[in-house]
């Protein structure tokens, strides 16, 4: 109440609905308390306070509507008639009840969606002639809606800039903002450059001009002295992120790392001054210390200044119609049959509207009878684009002049920080300093990765200093070999990257911006000019320059710029504008820009026809083309992650193992890479491992916390023992020197499932069923100690008197000890099921399980694995039907095996059964789904698909006398399946793979192996 009263000027209060203070009192029959609390209100607000009458036909309401207006007239208080909103059309109510029910709705929790939870569909914004019909008998209470209305003339000023104070530090001398500004961008440029060019020059000051012109010098000095203080802190910061790559001033204040000479990007992109607007500056740092920025400037401008910014998650047409679906109790698989065939176009999903009118395979939406899919349909329209939760903004930081309450109203639960109920695009308008304070993850394996290569080689390599063209690097990168690489390791980019053989990094920076939707349609002809298969054109010499790094294709939004600048004489302002505009497709401006373009291009002695068809190539490119600036800062790191990878591969692939702990798919893609390095994955080991992955002489050694049950504090104190009295002994030593609080039987168990004691006891089946005996052991000689009788035995864990005998027991059989090693890891270290049978996997499989995207839905598919869950189902015929797990090296998918298939192959079908299942794809972009036509023994795949045998041959290392011994083997190995030979090497410019027609082979396992052992473990594949 004191808030209150403290702030009562300019409010208007009213008495709420049935749940409010008042209305509850009346509702419970305490009159008298309700008089009470309506003179509290009324003695703070006076005029401004109104008790609310409402009529939505409950019940509850008329004890209201007969105690209200007697209040009212009681304490002279004015009555005001209202309508709680809950939706916009009383049709509207099953909807709005629908969504109540969301959260709460599951396949085995069916809402009763058509019993109102608030008992009424008279929550809709009602009209103002409904409203006086509904409150004819309390005309007063209607004028006051409109009183209450006129007395509201509350104005937001817009677009006014509030910036922040940068406190100019005193040392400097200087008073003068936009003085110390220039200041440190011209020590910064003399930094960043030997030889400071008049051009350079220019650049510098066409760019303070215009920044410190629309008044953003404070902004640049703000963003320039945490990025720095970032730094200092030991804080790894990115080369640079969006348009703001462009500007030399943001190279030379730190704020980028990215030289927009050498690169040739504009500062237009990013700071138009045709077109005032706040400058938008985003920032990468490691994600492991993002938050020490946000302290830093918290403290440097205060805790109340600073806060993190509200975002809401809103329902796109497949999650509406999937909520709406479960809550209606329609079966999954019919809700996908729809879900999956509305198109996402440029990462958005295609409205439900208009999904329904464009798309065939949905014409039997249109046309069901079923009143369900009616109402899911009608009920997700109406849903569809509303927020769905609130939730912190995962990056944006406001810093407002002064308290941000007086700038914005702020949201908080019990469960969050302080953030402001405007979100990101509202602060803008309200002219708030506002930004994206990034954690990226790479800079957090970057760091971790920098600092083993620098204990375990005495290397320090400074990132920001690489060669321009390391041919280690740029291999990695034509190879394919990107898994763990930032932005380019998907299984798509990989095969274009393979037929790219980048040379530069300007190669790397236009695959980056192409391999998008819309734009990557131009790939192959990006490839096939780069490789002299297709001729580069350009419509006029002037184009040449500007288009030469890309091979004549219009990339880059830049180059959009610099086209309409230097063909249509436009300022390069003006061209950006221009790019813009184009990107709103409006016909009418279209036709005018057009007219103007020609006119001026023939002004500059360019051909009428020709300046036509440049416009109508822009226009096209300027939807299509990526913010260069953006692609090549993320080139840049993408390099840095390759170098790092190609010089460092153990110390990196340890770093990013370590980063992706918690995410099982992941490690699985990580694992089988490493092995593809000829990097051993080693155990965890109590007497190696730390907390995250480390290197070793024989490899990559897991992380004790990635075992299930074993928690990080137990794992720090493994390690804490182990640095103060030596190696482990065995696992009676281990009990005694850690603490058993910490490292339970459960963590023991888990320890030795996973291998960490095989150094110190090579039998897992013996250490597991002696655990208990071991724990007592420990638990007794730490008493002992605790007591101070340590003389009974030696500390140092060799000599231990009544040390038990652990008990004689079989060690598990290989796969009982892979499988126990994958439940406590979530995926197999030591070994795996499937390595015998690789060659199958890679060779006669159609698809890799984690490579979906690749796979066109309802295809044929082959895939191959282990099975590793069976759920069984009586289908509506009352046969038994499963649903089946498969996995490989990359991933797992689902396979669903109805009931004809699943009583043929009936026997094959168990879980650790190594298959191939043949059928439809019926999944999508996210996951392959098989529709099982035929299950085959993983040992009769080899004889039942293979067609040829593929050998890969390097003619600059492979000696006469293997090629020679190669030959004896295909004739040892006679068959039916043809031979190739995929040759390289000895000035090949790509890879040529003949047939050899003297000779067919017989692709078994004896002749693939002795060819492994003669030519390299990756010398033949088998094909389907």
């Amino acid at each position: 109440m004191e808030i209150l009263s403290q702030y009562r000027e300019g409010l208007i209060a009213t008495s709420a609905c049935p749940g409010g203070i008042i209305g509850k009192q009346l509702v419970d029959g305490e009159y008298q308390e309700a008089v009470e609390y309506a003179t509290i209100y009324r003695d703070i607000f006076g005029e401004d306070f109104y008790i609310e009458i409402q009529n939505h036909g409950l019940q509850s309401e008329e004890k209201i509507l007969a105690g209200a207006p007697k209040i009212a007239r009681e304490l002279g208080i004015k009555l005001v008639a209202t309508n709680d909103c809950h939706y916009i059309k009383q049709e509207h109510a099953i909807p709005h009840n629908i969504m109540l029910y969301i959260p709460e709705a599951s396949s085995t929790n069916i809402p009763d969606y058509l019993t109102l939870r608030y008992q009424t569909d008279q929550l809709y914004f009602k009209s103002s002639s409904e409203m006086i019909a509904l409150f004819k008998d309390y005309p007063e209470a209607i004028a006051s809606t409109l009183e209450i209305a006129d007395k509201c003339n509350l104005q937001i000023e817009l677009k006014k800039n509030h910036m922040p104070a940068f406190p100019i530090p005193a040392e400097s001398g200087i008073a003068d903002l936009n003085e110390y500004f220039e200041k440190l961008v011209h020590e910064g440029i003399r930094k960043r450059y030997s030889n400071v060019t008049p051009e350079i020059e220019k650049r510098v000051a066409h760019e303070i001009s215009v920044i410190q012109k629309m008044g953003y010098a404070g902004y640049f000095l703000i963003v320039q002295d945490f990025i720095n203080a970032a730094r200092e802190m030991g804080v790894r910061v990115g080369p640079g992120r969006g348009s703001a790559a462009g500007s030399i001033v943001s190279y030379a204040l730190g704020i980028t790392n990215v030289d927009p000479l050498q690169y040739d990007l504009l500062f237009e992109r990013f700071l138009n001054p045709d077109r005032i607007s706040m400058p938008d500056i985003d920032i990468d740092f490691a994600d492991n210390k993002r938050e020490r920025v946000i302290n830093y400037v918290k403290k440097k401008y205060g805790e109340k200044s600073v806060a993190q910014i509200v975002t809401f998650g809103t329902l796109s047409a497949r999650a509406a119609l999937k909520d709406v679906g479960r809550v209606l109790g329609i079966q999954l698989s019919v809700i996908d049959s729809i879900t999956k065939k509305i198109p996402v176009v440029q990462g958005r999903v295609t409205p439900i509207e208009e999904a329904l009118k464009t798309v065939s395979d949905l014409k039997w939406v249109n046309e069901s009878p079923d009143e369900k899919i009616k109402l899911l349909i009608e009920t997700a329209k109406v849903l569809e684009g509303m927020n769905r939760n609130v939730s912190t903004h995962a990056a944006g930081v406001v810093i407002a002049p002064g308290d941000i309450t007086d700038y914005s109203p702020m949201y908080k639960t019990p469960q969050t920080d302080s953030m402001t109920q405007y979100n990101m695009k509202d602060l803008e308008d309200a002219g708030l300093l506002k930004m994206d304070f990034l954690g990226l993850r790479t800079l957090t394996v970057i760091d971790d990765a920098l600092e083993m290569i620098e204990q375990g080689h005495g290397v320090k390599i400074d990132l920001d200093n690489l060669p321009e063209a390391d041919a280690k690097t740029l291999e990695m990168f034509s190879r394919g070999q990107t898994v763990a690489l930032f932005q380019f390791e998907s299984s798509g980019m990989q095969d274009y990257l393979r037929k790219l053989k980048p040379s530069s990094i300007h190669d790397l920076v236009a695959m980056n911006a192409l391999y998008r939707p819309g734009p990557m349609e131009n790939i192959p002809d990006f490839i096939d000019r780069k490789s002299g298969k297709q001729k580069i054109t350009y419509l006029h010499p002037k184009l040449e320059s500007i288009l030469k790094e890309t091979y004549g294709i219009i990339v880059y939004q830049e180059q959009v710029i610099k086209i309409a600048s230097e063909i249509g004489g436009l300022s390069l302002a003006q061209a950006d504008l221009l790019r813009r505009a184009m990107g709103k497709k409006d016909k009418e401006l279209m036709a005018k820009q057009k007219k103007e373009f020609v006119e001026s291009a023939v002004e500059k002695q360019v051909e009428r026809k020709v300046a036509a068809e440049i416009f109508d190539l822009i226009e096209k490119f300027a939807s299509y083309g990526f913010n260069k600036s953006h692609s090549v800062a993320y080139s840049v790191l993408a390099y840095q992650t390759a170098y790092l990878k190609a010089h460092y591969p153990a110390e990196y692939m340890a770093a990013t193992l370590s980063s992706e702990m918690d995410n099982t798919d992941k490690i699985v893609v990580l694992i089988d890479e490493c092995r593809k390095l000829g990097i051993d994955v080693l155990a965890p080991d109590v007497n190696e491992s730390g907390v995250n992955f480390v290197v070793m002489p024989k490899g990559i050694r897991f992380g004790l916390s990635a075992i299930k049950n074993v928690g990080v504090g137990a794992v720090e104190q493994i390690v804490k023992a182990r640095s103060e009295k030596g190696r482990f002994k065995d696992i009676f030593d281990f009990c005694v020197r850690v603490d058993l609080r910490l490292a339970n039987k459960k963590t023991l168990e888990g320890l030795i499932q996973a291998g960490a004691f095989d150094s110190l006891h090579g039998n897992r089946a013996q250490l597991f069923n002696n655990v208990e005996a071991a724990i007592s052991y420990g638990q007794d000689m730490q008493e002992q100690i605790i007591k101070g009788q340590s003389n009974l035995f030696d500390l140092g864990g060799a000599k231990l008197f009544h040390r038990p005998m652990l008990r004689t027991v079989a060690d598990w059989i290989e796969i009982e000890k892979l499988s126990r090693e994958k439940s406590v890891l979530g995926f197999y270290v030591s070994g795996h099921p499937l390595f015998k049978y690789r060659d199958e996997i890679e060779g006669l499989a159609t698809a890799k399980l984690d490579e979906a995207q690749l796979v066109k839905p309802n295809s044929l598919v082959r895939v191959c694995g282990i099975i590793s869950d069976i759920k069984k189902k009586i289908d509506k015929r009352g046969k038994t039907m499963a649903f089946v797990t498969i996995e490989d090296f990359t991933g797992k998918a689902d396979c669903i095996v109805f009931a004809d298939a699943f009583q043929k192959y009936i026997a094959i079908l168990q879980v650790g059964s190594i298959v191939m299942m043949t059928g439809k794809n019926d999944g999508n972009e996210e996951a392959i789904k098989v529709i099982v036509n035929e299950i085959i023994g993983i040992e009769e795949v080899r004889k039942k698909f293979s067609k040829g045998v593929i050998i890969n041959l390097n003619l600059d290392t492979t000696s006469e006398k293997d090629a020679f011994e190669l030959v004896k083997l295909i004739e040892r190995h006679k068959g039916s399946c043809q031979c190739l030979l995929n040759l390289s090497g000895s000035g090949l410019s790509n890879n040529s793979i003949y047939l050899t027609r003297k000779y067919t082979v017989d692709p078994n396992r004896q002749f693939t192996d002795a060819v492994k052992q003669l030519l390299g473990q990756y010398a033949v594949r088998l094909r389907g």
